[in-house]
């Protein structure tokens, strides 16, 4: 099983529709979810203890969602940045060998130090800055592009 755990919700009609057609063709090579938790309001930006905060609450919920049997895919600014092969190899690998994929994708301040900690792998998705909806959609790509690429189709040329 893989999850997608975003921190926030997809309330965007283009954005559920492009989600939609990504978990129906990956539902042809795994199963495949995308779980939403609770994103926390942050009403003093710039203020760095209630950014902490917000973190570390935002992280509380994601990991209350992971169990310690699933194996941990971070995205996060300071991870290893893969090109498309070598995540199709990895892939391919943690989906043979691991129970659960849990793909994290934190909310707009990052990840917490727990969320950082329980990584069992901290993916950079790009030098780029993308919106969080931008990135859901980016991960279900990747994960489908990781698929076709082991599978020897041409979806990724």
């Amino acid at each position: 099983m893989i999850t997608v755990l975003a921190i926030g919700s997809n309330k965007d009609d283009s954005f559920r529709k492009i989600e939609a057609e990504y978990l129906k063709r990956l539902s042809a090579f795994c199963r495949i979810q995308v779980t939403e938790v609770k994103d926390e309001p942050n009403p003093h930006p710039g203020r760095e203890k209630e950014e902490q905060i917000v973190m570390e609450k935002e992280g509380g919920r994601a990991l209350s969602k992971i169990s310690p049997a699933d194996f941990v895919i971070l995205l996060d600014l300071h991870g290893k940045q893969l090109d498309s092969p070598d995540f199709a190899r990895r892939l391919t690998e943690w989906h043979e060998t691991k129970t659960n994929l849990v793909f994290v994708i934190a909310g707009s301040l990052g990840p917490s130090a727990a969320l950082v900690r329980r990584a069992d792998f901290r993916w950079k998705l790009s030098d780029l800055t993308f919106t969080h909806l931008m990135t859901r959609m980016l991960v279900l790509e990747q994960i489908y592009r990781g698929f076709m690429i082991s599978s020897g189709r041409t979806y990724h040329k």
